[in-house]
């Protein structure tokens, strides 16, 4: 059985190889967290070059939504995957999955709602 730091870990690598093999990179920074049946991820850094570029170059709400909107799109269309890493990490089926990214700051944020709360062993503190 799992500790909540290696489910943690284990949803950090799996959102970053998926960041790399559908957006074309990963985060420049990570962390996931397990709160209950609620998982939450944090990326740092996500946007790419031409993403930048695009919302610079069009008059700022126009630029902010048509990129929110592709981001939308892409998690939507891949959503299958996500889900299935996730109950591959943590053993419990995805129930909802909300997204959002900021295009001003470049973090996004993904949170899981989990069909309950994943089982792991208490770590020892030192």
């Amino acid at each position: 059985m799992k500790s909540q730091g290696e489910i943690e870990a284990g949803i950090c690598e799996g959102i970053s190889r998926f960041e790399q093999d559908y957006m074309g990179r990963g985060p420049k920074d990570i962390h996931a967290h397990l709160i209950g049946d609620l998982l939450l991820v944090r990326l740092q850094g996500v946007l790419t070059a031409a993403e930048q570029h695009l919302v610079k170059s069009l008059p700022a709400e126009k630029g902010r939504d048509l990129l929110k909107q592709v981001r939308t799109h892409l998690i939507e269309t891949a959503r299958p995957v996500m889900e299935a890493m996730v109950y591959k990490v943590t053993g419990v089926k995805v129930l909802s999955l909300h997204h959002d990214i900021s295009t001003v700051t470049g973090e996004e944020v993904l949170l899981f709602t989990l069909a309950g709360s994943p089982d792991f062993r208490e770590t020892k503190k030192k």
